[in-house]
């Protein structure tokens, strides 16, 4: 039996991934930021090995509760997965003054692993799987505003957000060689994550979405694959929703990703 994290882990993607661990006989702990769906996520498993804990991921403080809340119940954790995410394309920032894209989408990310490394180490194969949109390891982005990305425009900075995870996922082939570190383009199901989009965004979904969006059984697939098999090499990268075999090593820019880790130090203390 396998004790896996999921962050957001009470609805979309992250709940249909716990579903299938708990199916699979294995202890999940979910987070998520609201305490009412994370009961209700956690009475649909019905399942004695699966809990919730209500975080707030969007900042550094926040970051650190959760973490202390989660090492206070399990010192050990065989996989990693997070789905938590938020898709808004305002100029709004968080308590940390950065914007909750890259806050909780990557930063948190970084952040929580990193505090969550001893008890990851205590598995003899430990795997961390970072889900987001479709952003190949080979994509060219601009880092010249991360961290702050001021002022925040969605389609130039979503890139750079994203393939940091590859980035982080490479630092972690890197510095824990007994670690397997993915990203998962978990393609387009339909989530409460469009709650924040604008108006005729979420009225083009209820159009298209029967033509446009993926079941989010087969968003779930891969994710769920990599967090509990070990057959893959570190760092890797999944295209296709649905198709594990299908994957793509991430080989990147040492420098960037040198740079990239000593901000997100600088910026989470870990």
């Amino acid at each position: 039996m396998n004790t896996i994290l999921v962050t957001g882990g009470n609805s979309g993607i992250g709940l249909q991934a716990a579903r299938e661990f708990v199916a699979r006989g294995h202890r999940v702990v979910l987070l998520g930021r609201d305490p009412h769906k994370g009961e209700r996520a956690i009475a649909s498993l019905g399942s004695s090995g699966a809990s919730f804990l209500s975080v707030d991921l969007s900042t550094a403080d926040g970051v650190r509760d959760a973490a202390r809340r989660v090492l206070d119940r399990h010192d050990h954790f065989d996989a990693v997965l997070h789905a938590a995410g938020v898709l808004t394309m305002k100029e709004i920032r968080t308590a940390d003054g950065l914007h909750p894209f890259f806050a909780v989408n990557y930063l948190s990310r970084y952040h929580l692993t990193q505090l969550l490394l001893p008890a990851l180490r205590h598995a003899e194969r430990p795997r961390v799987v970072m889900m987001t949109a479709s952003v190949p390891p080979s994509t060219h982005a601009d880092f010249a505003r991360f961290p702050r990305f001021e002022p925040f425009d969605f389609r130039r900075m979503r890139e750079p957000v994203q393939l940091a995870n590859h980035h982080y996922a490479a630092h972690l082939a890197r510095t824990e060689p007994e670690l397997l570190a993915a990203v998962v383009n978990a393609g387009a199901a339909r989530t409460d994550i469009l709650r924040t989009t604008p108006w005729y965004m979420r009225a083009a979904a209820k159009v298209i979405g029967p033509l446009f969006f993926d079941p989010v059984e087969r968003s779930a697939h891969n994710v769920v694959e990599a967090a509990l098999r070990e057959d893959w090499p570190a760092a890797t990268y999944w295209p296709k929703p649905g198709r594990f075999e299908q994957r793509t090593p991430i080989d990147l820019d040492a420098t960037t990703t040198r740079r990239l880790m000593s901000v997100s130090r600088e910026l989470t203390g870990v």
